[in-house]
């Protein structure tokens, strides 16, 4: 995902001393590869200097044991073999062969990298686990039981007419034009087949038997699990009011969704967002970096104040407006006529695209059906598992007991879903993993990302550190003393600490 470049600092087949290392750290190259080096005690260990998710430059992140943490969106790795530890990457990186003579250290090869295991290098079992959703949850189900060696049969039923895909981009750099095709699935078409799982697109599930321990497709077939994961995730909440059902009328959720806005944008001269929650106005900036004029319509003094308080709030609403988006706050949108919208407050925009952006519910008919716990969302223990045994839920629609909050909470960020996906994976294979993952999600808006970590529905303090203006801040939400979680801009490395003093401590 980056433009040719050259190399990085010194040549490391030449050779290096531990006095060219800066905080432990050194970047170089072998041939046209980055080489990250680390001491970690007596030791010196050499992995890709780049994350495999979004480039993210991991000298600049957070090393915790034999670890290293991306700055950018709080990746994973193990410094010894390049694993992918935790989401929202998962692919490994290099690791490479450190070699020390005399006083100088050298980097010539590469380790030979662990073996997939891919199912025909091991016997097949006569399990059958089904995963319902193809979303980030059951694709990183998918992926990590095959991680673990699972040998016995997966069979992932997705809605949609697209393989599993990065969901991030659809509305950030794909949307915007700065994003080829290729970027957005998260695996290629061979990699199922190559790796046995049975990917059914396009498929409907009709309802689901603990008893019998089968799922019922759309088309009446049947098919027995021994165990299930249900990660059918969230869709967007529809607009109820005249004029909505228009075809110039978008929800931004799927592939399909992205490229029809796409194709509307490409002859649009105006367009209309209703709503300003993240999806709502990262479309807006989307569409602005495309050139169209923006109106954003919502009923809130100020967006995101819910989530990222009143100072933070303004900064997003300022950020936008200098980027070219009219607000029209405190206000809704009554009725759509033709290309005309209505205000409450009386005024009209005439839009030839609009994009409804006014959140999202859970999809729990099949889990209300088939009489699983429910508390706004499946409710889940810690490892995942459902009121039914053998039955987990993790994604968008699970409720958790989060240690770090001490309440039962459901969050809609693509990499918790992720983590709580394979998290769920192994617990399916009998590990008894308690899921305990800091909640974490970003937000790009023009030049500008947002980090949060923490989940903080309500608080009764925020401290800042730095400016929110100058774009370098650090946010903590408190509760009674507790900081429950912290927003960020461009204070990456704080933002990482953060995230590992929260897993380290418990309400």
């Amino acid at each position: 995902m980056t433009d040719e470049k050259k190399p990085s600092g010194p040549d490391l087949t030449k050779g290096v001393a531990l006095t060219d290392f800066r905080d432990g750290k050194l970047v170089g190259h072998v041939g046209d590869d980055d080489v990250l080096l680390l001491q970690t005690g007596p030791d010196v260990v050499a992995i890709d200097a780049y994350c495999s998710h979004y480039h993210g430059p991991l000298a600049e992140g957070l090393v915790v044991g034999d670890t290293i943490r991306c700055p950018w969106h709080h990746a994973c790795f193990s410094l010894r073999t390049g694993e992918a530890l935790a989401p929202p990457a998962l692919s490994a990186l290099s690791a490479w062969k450190v070699e020390r003579e005399s006083e100088r250290i050298f980097v010539r090869d590469k380790r030979e990298a662990p073996t997939p295991a891919a199912p025909h290098l091991t016997a097949p079992t006569p399990d059958r686990f089904v995963i319902v959703g193809g979303g980030a949850a059951g694709f990183a189900a998918a992926d990590m039981l095959r991680r673990e060696k699972f040998a016995g049969a997966i069979t992932m039923i997705s809605s949609d007419g697209a393989m599993p895909v990065d969901r991030p981009n659809l509305s950030k750099d794909y949307l915007a034009g700065n994003a080829p095709e290729d970027w957005l699935p998260l695996r290629p078409e061979a990699y199922y087949q190559d790796f046995g799982i049975d990917l059914r697109l396009d498929t409907s599930v009709a309802a689901i038997d603990p008893r019998e321990r089968s799922v019922t497709l759309g088309n009446g077939d049947r098919l027995p699990f021994d165990r299930l994961l249900l990660a059918t995730g969230a869709e967007p909440v529809k607009l109820q009011i005249a004029g909505a059902d228009q075809p110039h009328v978008h929800t931004l959720r799927s592939v399909a969704d992205s490229r029809a806005i796409i194709a509307a944008a490409a002859n649009a001269k105006r367009a209309l967002v209703i709503g300003a929650s993240f999806i709502g106005l990262e479309v807006a900036a989307s569409l602005r970096a495309r050139k169209i004029e923006v109106h954003v319509v919502a009923p809130e003094e100020r967006p995101m104040e819910k989530i990222l308080g009143r100072e933070m709030g303004d900064f997003v609403r300022a950020l936008h407006q200098e980027n070219g988006v009219n607000f029209h706050l405190k206000d809704t949108v009554e009725k759509l006529d033709g290309r005309r919208a209505q205000l409450k407050s009386g005024g009209v925009i005439e839009a030839d695209l609009v994009v409804v952006g006014i959140g999202v519910k859970p999809r729990l008919s099949l889990a209300e059906q088939a009489g699983l716990a429910i508390d706004r969302g499946v409710s889940v223990d810690a490892t995942l598992e459902t009121s039914v045994s053998g039955i987990f839920a993790a994604g968008d629609i699970a409720r958790w007991p989060d240690p770090h909050s001490g309440a039962n909470i459901r969050v809609e960020h693509w990499v918790v879903a992720e983590r709580q996906g394979q998290t769920a994976a192994r617990n399916m294979l009998g590990r008894g993993e308690r899921y305990d993952a800091v909640p974490f999600f970003w937000s790009q808006h023009y030049d500008v990302p947002i980090n949060y970590v923490g989940h903080a529905e309500s608080w009764d303090d925020i401290q800042i550190d730095g400016s929110i203006p100058g774009k370098d801040c650090l946010l903590k939400y408190l509760k009674g003393g507790r900081v429950l979680a912290v927003a960020s801009i461009y204070r990456d490395l704080e933002n990482l600490r953060a995230e590992l003093a929260m897993e380290r401590s418990r309400a």
